[in-house]
């Protein structure tokens, strides 16, 4: 372990090689055939067992040497979204439409060289890592995975995820005990009215109208119905409603998200969405409009585990030689490594890799997004060291 630093600093190059490759060849939720098997056939090189999960999942099963004892679950996603890149990047995206917008490709890069990194080290590892490389996690794949028997033969015992977190500046990391990372509960809108000529709407009856006054309506919820110190955000995204501008449509379209983040998840969410649903069809009845209402469950909420924390942070101050960078980290972002933390202890440490002169600043999901590479390194090491922590409590 004295050594770690300077063997994850021998393997940077390659670190930083493989985040450029995944990142020129961008593949989307379930898609990921390109970057799966360039996992696959390396971790299989470092004389892991591999096997194929859920279409495009990989897992990579390292044996400690060191005897049998407990099995460390550690998870990259590989996933890309449906984004054009805008950044002027020697290696930037080579295919057309699609893009790693939110440091996916970094994610499989340092979740490879901790694999190779570990696997060096077999012998004083007393136990056994699972290494998960998951598909779709913009869509909620980990449940699929799950599904397919992640957590068994061996059983895991515990979970770790780094997320690299353009909100946080680079050299500083996002660690807090409990939620996390908010539920979200995605929905499908339609609130149905009868058509008309705009210039005789008494005619009609206006789904415009009512999608406007819906839109508003439920927000009452996040300030009036639920304490205003726990975080509701309902957003609108999508709105689609006619075709013509002197015309009343006969429906109108509506999708968006509600993320809250509480600790009595399963008290709060029937509550929320309770509400969400009467809200709507009060209005819809005052304007005599008719809807459809559907819910599609996203994630949970992200919940780390407080003696796992422990261990991360300190590999945390190992790694950093310092633990003056820590910060309290919440945000209402989701991510379904939330579906591991609900089965087993589980860890997920933000690494800040916000830096301005880089042009590493921009939010995820921009089409100008890109990770500061000097931070990947560290990411490997605050991995490993959590791994040793975990094997040695």
């Amino acid at each position: 372990m004295d050594n770690i630093k300077h063997e994850i600093a021998l393997l940077e190059e390659e670190l930083i090689s493989l985040r450029r490759d995944f990142h020129q060849y961008p593949e989307l939720g379930y898609q990921e055939f390109r970057t799966s098997g360039i996992i696959a056939d390396y971790l299989a090189n470092l004389g892991l067992e591999v096997t194929r999960v859920a279409g495009t999942g990989v897992v990579g099963l390292l044996r400690g040497k060191g005897g049998t004892g407990k099995t460390l679950l550690i998870r990259a996603d590989m996933d890309a979204l449906p984004v054009e890149e805008k950044t002027d990047l020697a290696f930037k995206s080579r295919i057309s439409g699609v893009m790693h917008a939110c440091g996916h490709d970094g994610h499989c890069a340092v979740q490879l060289i901790v694999a190779k990194v570990l696997a060096n080290h077999k012998d004083e590892i007393k136990g056994c890592v699972k290494f998960i490389f998951q598909p779709n996690e913009e869509v909620a794949g980990a449940l699929d995975m799950i599904k397919a028997g992640v957590l068994e033969n061996p059983k895991v015992d515990a979970a770790l995820a780094i997320h690299l977190w353009s909100p946080i500046s680079s050299g500083k990391i996002g660690l807090s005990a409990g939620p996390v990372l908010g539920t979200t509960e995605e929905f499908e809108l339609k609130i149905i009215g009868k058509s008309g000529h705009t210039s005789a709407p008494h005619t009609a009856l206006d789904p415009i109208l009512g999608a406007a006054k819906v839109i508003d309506a439920v927000q009452l919820l996040t300030s009036r119905e639920f304490d205003p110190l726990l975080p509701i955000v309902i957003m609108f995204g999508k709105i689609q409603g006619g075709k013509v501008r002197n015309s009343i449509p006969d429906c109108v379209e509506l999708g968006g998200t509600i993320r809250f983040l509480f600790d009595e998840e399963r008290v709060a969410k029937p509550g929320v969405l309770k509400g969400f649903e009467r809200i709507v069809k009060g209005t819809c009845d005052s304007l005599n409009l008719g809807y459809e209402l559907s819910f599609i469950p996203s994630n949970p909420s992200l919940v780390n585990d407080g003696d796992l924390v422990a261990l991360v942070k300190k590999a945390a101050v190992d790694t950093y030689s310092s633990g003056n960078n820590l910060e309290v980290f919440r945000s209402l972002a989701g991510d379904d490594f939330a579906e591991f933390s609900q089965r087993v202890p589980s860890v997920m440490t933000f690494v800040g890799i916000s830096n301005a002169e880089k042009k590493t600043d921009y939010p995820h999901h921009n089409s100008s997004f890109d990770i500061d590479e000097a931070m990947l390194k560290y990411a490997v090491e605050l991995q490993v060291r959590s791994a040793f922590n975990f094997f040695k409590a």
